[in-house]
């Protein structure tokens, strides 16, 4: 994903942040409302593929498929961005949200898991936009300010996490019209208000992404400065890989992001599998979409106090504690607590990632090595998300043998990246 930082701006000493405010306050109330679609679609698109897949194990590959999408379309939206500005990007990701809900909903009106995919595909082309907003929030933006934006709206999360799973809860049973045969007559069809799981939030999602698409509009977000002639081009693709603090950073990031996903994709299906209800799996995906957000308030100065090294290697430890919560026992408690710390490993060992990467290449590489970067993340998330219908359908038989399997998968993906973390702490400082 070739993605644009602040400063890639160009940002005069003494900026008036007066428009990055005026921003901040959009992207804010923009992450709130369409920010909700990601745990509704956590949710439910699970508990659909289920529903509507020809065979279980193809359950969790709507999930998949937005995450291809949200791969493959993130680079595009990037490159809109960056010749005409950001409010086109964001409108399109509005309006690919708009269609997936759309097209989901078709598919469970009509039963159709084609359909549903298509909706998913759409759906990745929202999720390829969504990722920019905090970028969005640093442009033009003072030193001072940028880190305050950027916090900001990424407080609009939490307010996604309470809105998504209020959607799912109090619209997944909804009544739908539906044609019906006419009683009696043997000819003709009539229409009922008949129980169509799911379709109602799905439906709901296309006022949020209409909502957004509004609010768009009063986006005032400048362009990104071109690049100057003859700049200087940087390390090649070889040469950064190869780079210590690179590889490691980017280990990390793609086991904390896919190991988080594996366990959030399969966590509706455990849930409901295990004996509860599509509200207590919506509660579930809420409190782990608040862990989640919430620590990045203080994630940067834990960072600046106690090393980027050492935070990465605690989101490690706790999501095998996530891991070892969920072996524990299958009562729903085990399943608050194990979510709840998947989001706070996710958040350390992620943005601990980001945050070495970031010190570890020069300004003209900043492109490259987000681009390889992001690709390689979303590229491991793709499988796990694949994976995690696998495994909790097809790997014994029951729910509670699917969602251990699905959790001790964890276990060579975080002996990765703890091996790699060790190796970088053992290694000759000049070798960074």
């Amino acid at each position: 994903m070739v993605s644009m930082t602040s400063s890639e701006i160009d940002v005069p000493a003494g900026v008036d942040d007066r428009r990055a405010k005026r921003n901040v306050i959009v992207l804010v109330l923009c992450q709130a409302i369409l920010g909700a679609q990601m745990p509704v679609n956590v949710v439910l698109g699970g508990l659909s593929g289920q529903m509507l897949s020809p065979h279980p194990c193809l359950a969790t590959l709507p999930i998949t498929v937005i995450m291809f999408m949200s791969m493959v379309s993130a680079p595009t939206i990037s490159g809109i961005m960056g010749r005409i500005g950001r409010r086109p990007g964001f409108l399109i990701g509005a309006c690919g949200g708009a269609l997936g809900a759309v097209f989901s909903a078709m598919g469970l009106y009509h039963g159709s898991f084609a359909l549903f995919l298509v909706g998913s595909a759409f759906t990745g082309v929202y999720m390829g936009a969504h990722g920019f907003y905090r970028f969005a929030a640093a442009d033009g933006a003072s030193d001072g300010f940028r880190p305050k934006a950027i916090s900001w709206v990424m407080a609009g999360g939490l307010a996604s996490a309470v809105l998504g799973p209020q959607l799912v809860k109090q619209t997944s049973d909804l009544m739908m019209p539906l044609p019906v045969p006419t009683p009696g007559l043997g000819v003709g069809m009539d229409v009922a208000f008949l129980p169509v799981p799911f379709a109602a939030s799905y439906m709901s999602l296309i006022v949020l992404n209409l909502l957004g698409a509004v609010l768009f509009l009063f986006l005032d977000a400048p362009r990104p400065a071109p690049q100057r002639p003859g700049a200087p081009r940087g390390r090649k693709l070889g040469e950064l890989l190869t780079t210590p603090r690179i590889a490691v950073a980017m280990i990390t990031g793609m086991v904390a992001y896919a190991l988080m996903n594996l366990v959030m994709t399969s966590t509706p299906l455990a849930v409901v599998g295990c004996g509860f209800t599509e509200g207590d799996a919506a509660d579930v995906v809420m409190v782990h979409v608040l862990a989640m957000f919430i620590p990045s308030f203080f994630t940067g100065h834990l960072i600046n106090r106690f090393g980027v090294e050492r935070i990465m290697a605690l989101g490690l430890v706790i999501l095998a504690a996530s891991g070892a919560v969920a072996l524990a026992g299958v009562a729903l408690e085990n399943f608050f607590i194990a979510l709840f710390l998947l989001g706070i490993g996710w958040n350390f060992g992620y943005i601990g990632a980001t945050a070495m990467l970031a010190s570890a290449h020069s300004p003209e590489e900043r492109s490259r090595v987000q681009g390889m970067n992001d690709f390689c993340v979303f590229g491991l998330v793709t499988l796990a998300s694949l994976a995690s219908g696998g495994l909790m359908n097809c790997w014994g038989g029951d729910p509670e043998t699917g969602w251990a399997a699905v959790n001790w998968a964890m276990i060579p993906f975080l002996s990765l990246a703890g091996g790699a973390l060790l190796w970088f702490a053992l290694r000759k400082p000049e070798a960074a």
